[in-house]
């Protein structure tokens, strides 16, 4: 038997190949910038139009806000990860919002009525983090509650609207074509927890997580009776988090791609000398969820906000904070995963378990030395 000597060159080519003129940073790019002042502002930064921007002040305590293409953009169409709020909850209107999603970037107005706190507040450093999915979205009618779907297959992404019904045991079409590992929901007509089904990546249907508080995995089958497919998730009636009739819904699907994304959990050892976690690429932003205790925020970490290992610059899914910029948080990214290198409970708390999802800078086939 021959056999190939060992070197990146011989690994399979990824789904989403440099060496075809494909780029991860066409699918999910982060960028930075330092605000102006009080006024509108065009953003050039990427490769494709994203239809899901995540934005975040680093300097003050103001608020994630994300838009998406399903949804519009527009005045008061925000979504705020570390509040219950509905679409609106911060009065973009009396503030600054993403008002167009353009071909290599987006564009935020000013308007006028108090200061661009979201993305333009004079001195203030921000990061965005973008991902394409497929525009303003399709009818799917693969489920039980027809949906309107922005999928990107090749990505293993797609944004997900739908109005509830009240009934039990629903199926929701997701558009792709491989099943989610992370499903996160959000009522976007009242006030509910964002709520994360991980049942792909613990196996068990009905694990859950919310994205707005530090709470532990919860199980509740009564809501999310099974795992999603392929095609489909799951969701029944209940408090209103998932299906309420009256009330409109989004949902944002995410499954891995070799090369380009990777979700799954690791279980921390509690050394600088943490655990390797073998991604198949070098990652360009990881979130991370400590998933077996109640006080353990999402920590988000890229390759945009601090360029050399270790990592620093811990943002969070689940709290409005500035950013933490010290060395209590430090995370290793490297050509083929990442590696913890801190004892903190964030990241790497002996015998805790975490989930994450990662996306590529670079498929380790052709990833620099880091």
């Amino acid at each position: 038997m021959a056999y190939l000597p060992l070197s990146t060159a011989n690994l399979p080519d990824p789904a989403i190949d440099p060496a075809q003129g494909s780029s991860p940073a066409d699918y999910f790019d982060a960028f930075t910038w330092t605000g102006t002042g009080n006024t509108g502002r065009s953003f050039t930064d990427l490769s494709f139009q994203p239809d899901l921007v995540w934005a975040k002040d680093r300097t003050n305590a103001y608020g994630n806000v994300l838009f998406d293409s399903v949804r519009g953009a527009g005045a008061d169409k925000e979504l705020g990860s570390q509040v219950t709020g509905a679409e609106g909850y911060a009065s973009t209107s009396t503030y600054d919002y993403l008002s167009s999603f353009d071909s290599n970037g987006f564009t935020s107005t000013y308007s006028g009525s108090n200061f661009a706190a979201y993305f333009n507040n004079s001195g203030d450093s921000y990061v965005a983090w973008n991902w394409k999915a497929n525009g303003s979205g399709v009818s799917n009618t693969d489920g039980t509650i027809t949906s309107t779907v922005s999928a990107n297959t090749t990505s293993g992404f797609s944004i997900v609207g739908y109005a509830g019904n009240s009934a039990s045991n629903q199926t929701i079409g997701h558009g792709l074509t491989s099943t989610p590992q992370m499903v996160v929901h959000k009522n976007r007509t009242n006030a509910n927890d964002w709520v994360v089904d991980v049942g792909n990546i613990t196996g068990t249907a009905g694990n859950a997580l919310r994205w707005n508080n530090t709470s532990a995995i919860t199980n509740n089958v009564a809501i999310l009776p099974n795992k999603p497919t392929s095609s489909v998730f799951y969701v029944s009636t209940d408090s209103g988090e998932f299906n309420v009739t009256g009330r409109d819904y989004i949902a944002y699907c995410f499954h891995s791609v070799e090369g380009f994304s990777k979700l799954g959990s690791y279980t921390g050892n509690g050394s600088t000398d943490g655990p390797f976690v073998y991604t198949g690429f070098k990652p360009a932003f990881v979130l991370f969820k400590k998933t077996n205790i109640t006080t353990a925020s999402w920590g988000i970490r890229d390759n945009t906000r601090y360029t050399y290992n270790p990592t620093r610059n811990t943002l969070y899914a689940d709290k409005s904070d500035a950013e933490y910029t010290g060395t209590a948080h430090d995370v290793d990214f490297l050509s083929n995963g990442f590696k913890p290198r801190t004892t903190d409970g964030l990241f790497n708390s002996s015998g805790a378990t975490y989930i994450y999802m990662a996306f590529a800078e670079n498929p380790f086939k052709f990833s620099t030395a880091s």
